[in-house]
C-alpha cells in the first residue's frame, strides 16, 4: 500500500487533487484508516492514475474520462474510439492554431514595413454588378448559428435529391440568402438555394438586380471582413441595402482539402440612396 504522499510523488499529482478525484468518484483510496482518516492506495491504482494523468495529457475532461473508467462496453473499443475523436478535435485545433500564426506573421510584416495592422481591408475588392433574375430551388428556415453546418448539408443534400428526381438542370453553385438582419432567440432567417433552368413546384424567381461583389479566396472566417469593406463602400458611394446578401460558394466546402481551396462570392444587393434635401421657401 502506498500513502496519499507516495502515490502523488509518484505520479506527479497533488493530494488536494487526489482528494478532489475521490469527491467526484474519479479515483477513490483503497483504504482510509477509520482513526485518523489516512489515505492509501493499492499499486495497481498506480496504473490507473497513469492512464488518467494520460488522458488529460489529451485535454480529455474528468467528465469524459470518468464514463471510460466507468464504461461497461469493452474498454479498449471505447478508449479507440474515444482517442480518435479527440484526435480530430486537436488536428482542427492545431490548424486554427496554424491559421492564427500565419496571420500574426502577416500582421507583424505590416507593422515592420510601416502599414496598418488593418491594412489587409485594402486587398478586399469590390464590384458594381449587375446580376439577372434567376429561379432558385429553396428551402427556408431558422438557423442557430451553431446549427448552420449541419443544416448546410442537411438542406443541399435534400435540394440536389430534388434536382436529381426531377431531371433539372442547375445552372449555377448553391447559394445561401440570408433575410435576417440580425440574430434572434429562434436563430437566423436562413434561404439554401441552388439555381435552376426550369420553374418548377419549391422553386421562386429571384431578382437581385445591382449588387457589389467581393470574391473571398480562403477561410469563411474572413466574411466578417468582407461584409464591412461592402459596407464601407457603399456608405462612401451612395448606395443602401436592396434585398437579402447572399453568398455563392463555387467551391464545395466538403470536397476541398484545405480552406486556402475555398473560393466564395458575396453578393450584397443594393440601390442608390435618395436623396432627402429639399429647397426651403
Amino acid at each position: 500500500m502506498l500513502s496519499i504522499g507516495e502515490f502523488s510523488n509518484i505520479c506527479k499529482v497533488t493530494a488536494k487533487t487526489l482528494r478532489y478525484y475521490a469527491e467526484i468518484g474519479l479515483i477513490l483510496p483503497n483504504k482510509i484508516n477509520p482513526e485518523n482518516g489516512y489515505r492509501y492506495y493499492s499499486i495497481d491504482q498506480l496504473e490507473t492514475m497513469l492512464f488518467i494523468n494520460r488522458l488529460k495529457s489529451y485535454n480529455f475532461s474528468l467528465e469524459e474520462i470518468k464514463a471510460i473508467l466507468e464504461s461497461k462496453e469493452s474498454q479498449d473499443e471505447k478508449i479507440y474510439l474515444a482517442l480518435t475523436q479527440k484526435k480530430k478535435e486537436i488536428e482542427k485545433q492545431v490548424q486554427e492554431y496554424e491559421k492564427t500564426l500565419d496571420q500574426l506573421n502577416n500582421d507583424i510584416l505590416n507593422l515592420k514595413q510601416g502599414k496598418s495592422i488593418m491594412s489587409y481591408m485594402d486587398s478586399i475588392g469590390v464590384q458594381l454588378v449587375e446580376v439577372p433574375m434567376m429561379y432558385l430551388l429553396f428551402i427556408r428556415k431558422m438557423v442557430h448559428e451553431f446549427d448552420f453546418a449541419e443544416e448546410y448539408r442537411n438542406c443541399f443534400s435534400a435540394l440536389f435529391r430534388r434536382i436529381a428526381d426531377d431531371k433539372l438542370t442547375m445552372i449555377a453553385p448553391p447559394m445561401v440568402l440570408f433575410h435576417s438582419a440580425e440574430f434572434t432567440p429562434l436563430g437566423l432567417d436562413t434561404e439554401f438555394a441552388i439555381p435552376v433552368k426550369e420553374y418548377v413546384t419549391g422553386s421562386r424567381d429571384f431578382h437581385p438586380g445591382l449588387c457589389l461583389k467581393t470574391v473571398l479566396y480562403g477561410s469563411y472566417s474572413n466574411l466578417s471582413s468582407v461584409y464591412a469593406k461592402q459596407r464601407e463602400w457603399a456608405e462612401k458611394e451612395g448606395y443602401e441595402s436592396s434585398n437579402a446578401l447572399y453568398e455563392v460558394y463555387v467551391t464545395d466546402p466538403s470536397q476541398v482539402s484545405k480552406e486556402s481551396e475555398l473560393i466564395t462570392e458575396i453578393y450584397y444587393p443594393v440601390k442608390k440612396k435618395v436623396s432627402n434635401n429639399y429647397t426651403e421657401k
